[in-house]
């Protein structure tokens, strides 16, 4: 897109957002329009609508502030596009979206909207339908993937370890998420991320937190049972992208940071590393509340053991467990504990400005410890996160 108009619809996102409830009204005014004008649309929405709206606003803040940079904005529509096939979506539809979104934002914009805001937003929506709608046609693989539940453990009240047998392999890369439907949540998708490589005979695994007052993570913790068929769609994400296909000449030295349930992207990435003859050195920065948090440091600590090339640091806040939590927690012999908030420890532990860096969590403690590791000179550009969703 011309750089002007970029600039314009970014300027106008930041004056909505910058109202009291902004965005909030935009999002509003978005499903209201497309219902009111396109009733037979809503069968592809939830019931309840709060977190559906909250996605739709993440999602379109994330691609204002990319529009000027096609190279990473253009890969995350198409895998949108992809992933999209599994509501059937045809070109009208998209249309349709369009409109309503268009006619949302100038409502939000109330008397600062002008026919050349209206035209900046119409380009740019006109190329995301496009970019979706042509990946979408090109993808050959199926709309959506059926998994049956092999497994369900619990290593904490408030964690589960979800095994499944897709009816056919996923090709992914590791650190991608995809979204998930399970039964008794109709229409209400969730993103989650295989702690796993890709498998030749279908299986996947996903670790979940339940979040209090959420729909979908107290039902998969406390309610999912073997034998239960779930539909996920297509991959999503780049965060391994450069672990798994690094460019030209050395590879960089990679640290890694994730916190609780987080840890799966990375998971799936040494798996798929420790396969491989050689590879560069992996520091990973396991973090928790409390040591209990840590559930799968054993697995990290094992894979760390037979390979040279990895190095894990557990972390947590609080040096004991709180006093509800009775099972073992002793970190594997010849590992310690950093305490304190991991953001703050990973700056404090080494010079890491000459490693690439990803970083899954919460939003928070993905923004702390990216600016910690930019004070520190780390540069923007070899920090990757997913959208903070």
């Amino acid at each position: 897109m011309d750089p002007r108009l970029c600039a314009l619809i970014r300027s106008n996102v930041e004056a909505v957002s910058a109202r009291p409830d902004g965005l909030q009204t935009l999002s509003k005014a978005f499903y209201a329009n497309l219902f009111a004008r396109h009733p037979e649309t809503r069968q592809y929405f939830p019931a309840a609508m709060r977190e559906q709206r909250e996605r739709i606003l993440h999602a379109v803040v994330h691609v204002v502030d990319r529009l000027s940079r096609p190279e990473t904005v253009v890969p995350f529509l198409e895998q949108l596009g992809r992933d999209h096939r599994k509501y059937g979506i045809e070109l009208w539809q998209y249309k349709a979206l369009t409109e309503a979104l268009i006619d949302a934002v100038a409502q939000a914009a109330g008397d600062d909207w002008t026919t050349e805001l209206d035209d900046a937003w119409h380009h740019a929506l006109h190329l995301v339908a496009t970019t979706m709608t042509e990946a979408a046609a090109a993808e050959t693989g199926p709309a959506a993937w059926v998994g049956t539940v092999v497994e369900h453990r619990r290593p904490l009240d408030d964690v589960a370890v979800v095994r499944l047998r897709l009816d056919q392999p996923m090709a992914y890369e590791p650190g991608q998420y995809v979204s998930v439907q399970v039964p008794g949540r109709p229409r209400m998708w969730r993103y989650l991320s295989p702690a796993t490589p890709p498998d030749a005979d279908g299986a996947v695994e996903f670790h979940v937190r339940r979040v209090s007052g959420g729909w979908v993570s107290p039902y998969i913790v406390s309610h999912a049972r073997v034998g239960e068929t779930w539909v996920l769609g297509s991959p999503i994400g780049a965060l391994g992208a450069e672990t798994m296909r690094p460019g030209p000449g050395r590879p960089r030295p990679l640290l890694m940071i994730a916190s609780g349930t987080a840890i799966a992207p990375m998971r799936a990435q040494l798996m798929a590393l420790a396969r491989r003859p050689a590879t560069r050195a992996v520091t990973v920065f396991y973090a928790g509340r409390y040591p209990c948090d840590l559930y799968d440091l054993p697995t990290l600590w094992h894979l760390a053991r037979t390979n040279p090339w990895l190095t894990v640091v557990p972390v947590t806040e609080s040096p004991t467990d709180p006093w509800w939590f009775t099972g073992p927690t002793d970190p594997p012999a010849g590992l310690s504990l950093l305490e304190g908030p991991v953001s703050r420890c990973v700056a404090e532990a080494g010079d890491w400005s000459g490693h690439d860096v990803q970083i899954a969590g919460s939003p928070a403690m993905i923004q702390a410890t990216k600016f910690r590791l930019q004070a520190t000179g780390v540069p923007a550009d070899r920090i990757r996160h997913d959208p903070l969703y």
